[in-house]
């Protein structure tokens, strides 16, 4: 079993920026991608970014510039920097994980709980 904890969401200014960070923890082997969705109340979740074993991302055209993921494969995290945070921000924003927890066994995808992030005007 594999779990994903949130953290670093919070209550910030337009303008403003904020640094999420995702921890990952039990029997982990490799972790293949991380990645991080957002959604708010009444909206469909979408992809904010993602970042494969290599170090490849993607992100949403929208967030391009001012979003950047990152991780640290040494220690299973992975971070979303948020910057110049627009009250279009406002979501749930939600750790993804795609882990092997031994050599020779299939990948399973593995979802955080969720942090807050609010953007006051």
């Amino acid at each position: 079993q594999v779990q994903l904890v949130e953290s670093g969401g919070g209550l910030v200014q337009a303008g403003g920026s904020l640094r999420l960070s995702c921890a990952a923890s039990g029997r982990i082997f490799s972790i293949e991608g991380m990645g991080w969705y957002r959604q708010a109340p009444g909206k469909q979740r979408e992809l904010v970014a993602f970042i494969n074993s290599g170090g490849t991302t993607t992100y949403a055209d929208s967030l391009k510039g001012r979003f950047t993921i990152s991780r640290d494969n040494a220690k299973n995290m992975g971070y979303l920097e948020m910057n110049v945070l627009k009250p279009e921000d406002t979501a749930d924003y939600v750790c993804n994980a795609i882990v092997r927890s031994g050599p020779g066994l299939l990948p399973f995808v593995y979802w955080g709980q969720g942090t807050q992030v609010t953007v006051s005007s």
